[in-house]
């Protein structure tokens, strides 16, 4: 072959560029075929995919890729470690670290979560999202102060992020603040369409105002757009307890183990009107009054 290229003025390949064209050929087949078993689902195909190109050569966009695919896979530890070593290359991609504080909260650390947020912030103080999720970090601290203050900051970057004035509201309630949270519900009730989270939450303030019969009205209105919202079902059926209406509370109970066995799990182990009635009294008598 290198006798007929000479022959004919052609030059001879040099291995070593030859190498490197297939390499190159393999990492963007191995890379593709990912990114297409990725978005078809096929995630274990794709990590193997992912990783085959990383063998080849270091690219950022397959480590995120990877990171996703793991988090689909719940390897969220591993996510994480690719997507601090992208955060160590690229230090100030905000997005990328919040995507990391994200990964974190799925884990439930808070510690790792609050110091991504905080390294997202040092870049862009004005980051609506990044105080967001500082709050939610420091909530799963248990730091309701804190948390309120960056809910707040939040808000006033950017009005309209409604998860940030619900989280407020729940954490007002928490506190005792029901005004408060009153005002966030009333602005998600204005700004929002019949969506569980935000009814559940005007349940749970009409309850803390003594509006009970408003507050089973809107129970009722989650149930019927979502017959398997167990809060809902757990909920009404306490206000029930608490009015006396030991029918309509065990009605309730009833539902809510049919859709969570668990319930019952520690006290008959079955669905006998004598477990119902005890697993009732047990969960009633033991529920935080603001559903949280």
């Amino acid at each position: 072959m290198g006798f007929w290229k000479s022959f004919f003025g052609g030059e001879e390949e040099n291995p070593e560029e030859e190498k490197k064209n297939s390499e190159a050929k393999t990492f963007d087949l191995m890379k593709y075929d990912g990114v297409k078993a990725m978005r078809m689902g096929q995630f274990d195909y794709a990590e193997k995919c992912f990783c085959e190109a990383l063998k080849i050569q270091e690219d950022l966009e397959v480590r995120d890729y990877l990171s996703q695919t793991l988090v689909r896979l719940n390897r969220l530890d591993e996510a994480l470690e690719q997507l601090i070593s992208i955060t160590h290359a690229e230090p100030e991609n905000v997005a990328l670290l919040l995507q990391a504080a994200h990964v974190a909260y799925m884990q439930e650390d808070y510690d790792q979560m609050k110091s991504f947020c905080e390294q997202a912030l040092a870049v862009d103080g004005e980051n609506a999202m990044a105080n967001y999720m500082l709050a939610q970090a420091v909530l799963g601290q248990n730091d309701l102060i804190n948390g309120i203050a960056r809910l707040t900051r939040a808000i006033s970057l950017n009005e309209q992020l409604a998860d940030a004035r619900l989280l407020r509201a729940k954490t007002l309630l928490k506190m005792g603040d029901v005004k408060g949270a009153e005002e966030d519900t009333n602005w998600l009730l204005e700004h929002t369409n019949d969506e569980e989270d935000v009814l559940l939450m005007a349940a749970r303030v009409a309850h803390a105002n003594g509006q009970d019969d408003e507050a089973i009205d809107i129970y009722n209105k989650v149930i019927d757009l979502n017959p398997f919202q167990m809060d809902a079902y757990r909920e009404r059926g306490q206000i029930k307890f608490e009015r006396g209406d030991k029918r309509g509370a065990q009605e309730d109970m009833q539902k809510l183990l049919e859709l969570n066995p668990n319930e019952l799990a520690d006290v008959s182990g079955d669905y006998s009107a004598e477990g119902v009635e005890q697993a009732m009294k047990r969960v009633y008598s033991a529920i935080n009054p603001f559903g949280l």
